[in-house]
């Protein structure tokens, strides 16, 4: 075992003061898929296939999707995630910008193209799903499947060590469901981020499911509260009675 080996924390106390009853996603950069099994794919081929995010059925399962620069589903998934350009430059901002209506100009447009951040794989492929803490060396982030009272929850576990004048620890960015999984400004310190608001994609979960995502970081300080915490005081105890004894 290598010394930076990482060991995921025990999140089951804080799965349970969420009541969450929808899967916990991992998004991982690895050498290797096969240990991410069972696996399912979209085809191969430039900007085929479906979106990452109806494959939500299929983490339910217990299956990881399995994402390469060669298959990786919808084009705005492949520009995310592996940098792969599947339209020119002006073809792709008049499509965002005229067809889907996403900028009230064509020059706004333009301007979070050419500088809206895409990941870069260490590996050649990307896993999506279940989390596997075995597998914990390779996670990039974390995502919750939550619902508004349960998103407000993890809200304020963010801001739980939060310092006034640090950088907010929570962001809501605009761009592609996918880049909602992973476009963090430091993977490496605790961050969050409010995901799954793509319009385009939503389609693929159910009504009512927002994603809450955070760096491994802030996976860690998330599990870490305790009976210090809100978790034993009288607000989320009256919030959860009010909802009939479950945030579900």
């Amino acid at each position: 075992m290598s010394a930076d080996h990482v060991t995921l924390p025990d999140s089951s106390r804080l799965l349970r003061e969420l009541d969450l009853r929808t899967p916990v996603i991992g998004l991982y950069d690895a050498p290797d898929p096969e240990p991410f099994a069972p696996l399912v794919a979209p085809p191969k081929g430039p900007g085929r296939g479906p979106c990452l995010f109806n494959y939500y059925r299929r983490w339910e399962k217990g299956e990881t999707l399995h994402l390469t620069a060669q298959a990786f589903g919808c084009g705005g998934c492949g520009r995310s995630l592996f940098g792969v350009q599947v339209r020119e430059r002006d073809d792709f901002i008049d499509f965002l910008w005229k067809d889907e209506g996403l900028r009230a100009s064509r020059e706004l447009m333009a301007g979070w193209v050419d500088h809206a951040p895409t990941y870069h794989p260490e590996h050649a492929n990307i896993l999506v799903g279940p989390l596997k803490p075995d597998l914990a060396d390779h996670l990039k982030s974390v995502t919750f499947w939550v619902n508004a009272d349960q998103l407000c929850v993890l809200q304020h576990g963010v801001y739980h060590h939060h310092a006034w004048g640090e950088p907010d620890p929570l962001s809501v960015p605009f761009g592609s469901g996918c880049s909602e999984l992973i476009q963090f400004p430091d993977l490496q310190k605790p961050h969050a981020m409010i995901g799954a608001t793509d319009i385009a994609m939503r389609d693929g979960l159910p009504k009512g499911v927002l994603a809450f995502t955070v760096t491994v970081p802030m996976f860690e300080q998330l599990c870490a509260l305790g009976d210090e915490s809100f978790f034993v005081k009288g607000f989320l105890a009256r919030l959860r009675k009010a909802r009939g004894g479950s945030l579900a």
